[in-house]
């Protein structure tokens, strides 16, 4: 107990917490704008793992971190792009099309790896991206270390969380996703493309999971493995029906998984006389939980999951 109620144990929860949420939280943000136009995209595991791989590789050969990013963020669009193309256009049933991109991107991403670097004792690596300090505000006792003191990957999640707000609630795009998910033959009664809006929709969502997967990469592990996106996609999904599909609630949402992460790391690594399979519950443990206690008022899309078709009546 000595170790847990000091300030140091607290500083270092909260600073991992902001860290740890960010990849929930740019995934989560891409996932608003999917199912805010009616589709549901459970790809979104097989996505990131797929950006972590090609995010690696890209960072790896060109030693380039930027270049690492953009092909991160290209590999997911054009993974979503394929879900999008499931799902409007063949107009399959997107629980199951997501289900099978999350394990062929899973699969996929382990056999394309195995290829380029083969099997190694010693996983290659790319050096990390390093952290910036604000200026004065990273100097503040214990606040600056906690919210001031991270990569600009971190600082971006949390201004994008704010500007898709914006674009959501304040922008005509935003309305046109919003109209789409909720009465997509009233949108195309007045001229909006129905295909157009679900289709950048899902591709921006991917963007997002893209840039998600390669913050896990070369921002974070430094490497790559096929289970490092360890069921951060789902929680993602889950963050969005636990936000109602506002993109400032997903921050706080993302924040709550995050602290469940951080607490199970460090109370590992403190010792806590709990069994680490316990420990390693927590954050999904919590996603079960938000779940069940939230999505009864959650109030889904009125097209959610539906397919549409101007032929159809």
């Amino acid at each position: 107990m000595d170790n847990i109620f000091t300030a140091t144990f607290f500083v270092s929860i909260f600073a991992s917490t902001i860290r740890l949420a960010t990849p929930i939280l740019l995934t989560a943000l891409g996932e608003i704008y999917t199912q805010r136009s009616g589709i549901l995209n459970l790809g979104l595991e097989g996505t990131m793992t797929m950006s972590a791989m090609a995010g690696f590789v890209c960072a790896y050969f060109s030693k380039s971190l930027f270049i690492g990013f953009l092909g991160g963020i290209v590999i997911g669009m054009i993974c979503s792009a394929f879900m999008a193309f499931l799902s409007v256009t063949i107009r399959a049933n997107q629980v199951i099309a997501g289900t099978a991109l999350t394990i062929l991107g899973i699969g996929f991403s382990s056999f394309i790896y195995r290829i380029i670097f083969g099997i190694q004792k010693l996983p290659p690596q790319v050096e990390s991206l390093t952290k910036f300090d604000v200026p004065l505000l990273s100097r503040i006792p214990y606040i600056g270390t906690i919210f001031f003191q991270h990569n600009l990957i971190v600082y971006l999640a949390y201004i994008l969380a704010i500007i898709n707000w914006v674009v959501l609630e304040k922008t005509t795009f935003g309305l046109n996703v919003k109209a789409v998910g909720e009465h997509p033959r009233a949108a195309d009664s007045k001229g909006i493309s129905v295909t157009k809006i679900r289709y950048t929709a899902v591709i921006i969502g991917g963007a997002f999971a893209g840039l998600s997967g390669a913050f896990m990469s070369i921002a974070y592990m430094n490497s790559f493995s096929d289970t490092m996106i360890a069921g951060r996609g789902f929680i993602a999904v889950a963050v969005v029906v636990f936000a109602r599909w506002n993109p400032l609630r997903a921050m706080a949402g993302s924040l709550l998984f995050g602290i469940a992460s951080a607490l199970q790391i460090r109370f590992q690594a403190i010792g806590v006389p709990i069994p680490n399979q316990f420990l390693l519950m927590l954050p999904y443990l919590v996603t079960i939980i938000a779940l069940i206690t939230v999505s009864k008022k959650a109030e889904f899309p009125s097209a959610y999951t539906k397919p549409y078709s101007r032929m159809e009546r």
